[in-house]
């Protein structure tokens, strides 16, 4: 986990994808949310990936930008329902008439969901949907195979390492991250975009170092209940010791997952605590 303050990523991207930066900056959203517009270049319409927070000034530069380029809003996805990348969804739907597709009915505005093996169509572009539940139980990841690119919002971060949020699970993470590290090499992909943080150009590189950190964080827990720790406080303080300690909060809540994960393993110690 890292805090905001290097390179954005405002305006960069592959040939059919391109980022809009939500000014909502912070510990955890690091330069803010990146909006993704997907199309190809003089198509007459293009897909939205993330609006990002409830900002009319960053809805209506993303309105605006697709419109620059001569297209219109079809189609609005979401990788996942965290407000960062959701919340300004429904504003957004009504600013451009588009629907809104995502996993969880909650969220959808419209008839169309992202189920898992899902293609969606627009701007010119096939985008092919990959469930990667762990991050939130609702996270997907979008496949873009004409740039070798995959959109991959919170389940990889362009800088740092993703939280287990209360609603996600880390043993659904790790096999997501397998699943992302076999379509790494099946795919060809050449960069990932993520939700927050610059693109990765070494996608299995990332994500050989993703599956490693999380091995070693859980061995770092199995050693901290070893030595007597009992509760996600007490594990941070010696686990994260090295971390911001403004991010420790965040850190409990992946320190949680992680125990849950070690006693469905049946690898924890009774008396843990909350």
């Amino acid at each position: 986990m890292n805090a905001a303050g290097r390179t954005p990523v405002d305006g960069q991207g592959t040939e059919r994808a391109r980022c809009v930066l939500a000014p909502n900056p912070s510990p955890m959203t690091l330069d803010g949310t990146n909006t993704w517009l997907i199309a190809v270049p003089g198509t007459s319409s293009a897909l939205v990936v993330d609006p990002g927070p409830d900002d009319e000034a960053h809805l209506r530069r993303v309105r605006d930008e697709v419109a620059a380029a001569g297209q219109r809003v079809e189609k609005i996805l979401l990788t996942h329902g965290h407000p960062d990348h959701a919340e300004g969804a429904a504003a957004f739907a009504a600013m451009t008439g588009a629907p809104v597709l995502a996993a969880d009915p909650a969220h959808r505005l419209g008839s169309e969901g992202l189920a898992p093996g899902d293609t969606v169509t627009a701007g010119g572009c096939e985008v092919r949907v990959v469930a990667t539940p762990g991050h939130t139980a609702d996270s997907v990841s979008l496949l873009l195979p004409a740039d070798g690119a995959l959109l991959t919002g919170d389940t990889v971060l362009g800088r740092g390492t993703t939280v287990i949020a209360y609603d996600g699970n880390l043993a659904d993470y790790l096999r997501s991250l397998d699943r992302l590290r076999a379509l790494a090499d099946e795919a060809g992909l050449r960069v990932l975009l993520p939700g927050h943080g610059p693109l990765l150009a070494d996608p299995a590189g990332t994500l050989d170092y993703y599956l490693a950190h999380r091995r070693e964080r859980l061995a770092e827990i199995t050693a901290a209940l070893a030595a007597g720790d009992r509760t996600p406080a007490e594990i941070v303080a010696r686990v994260y010791a090295d971390v911001d300690r403004a991010l420790w909060p965040f850190a409990r809540m992946s320190v949680r997952a992680q125990l849950d994960y070690l006693g469905s393993e049946n690898r924890l110690p009774p008396g843990v605590a909350d």
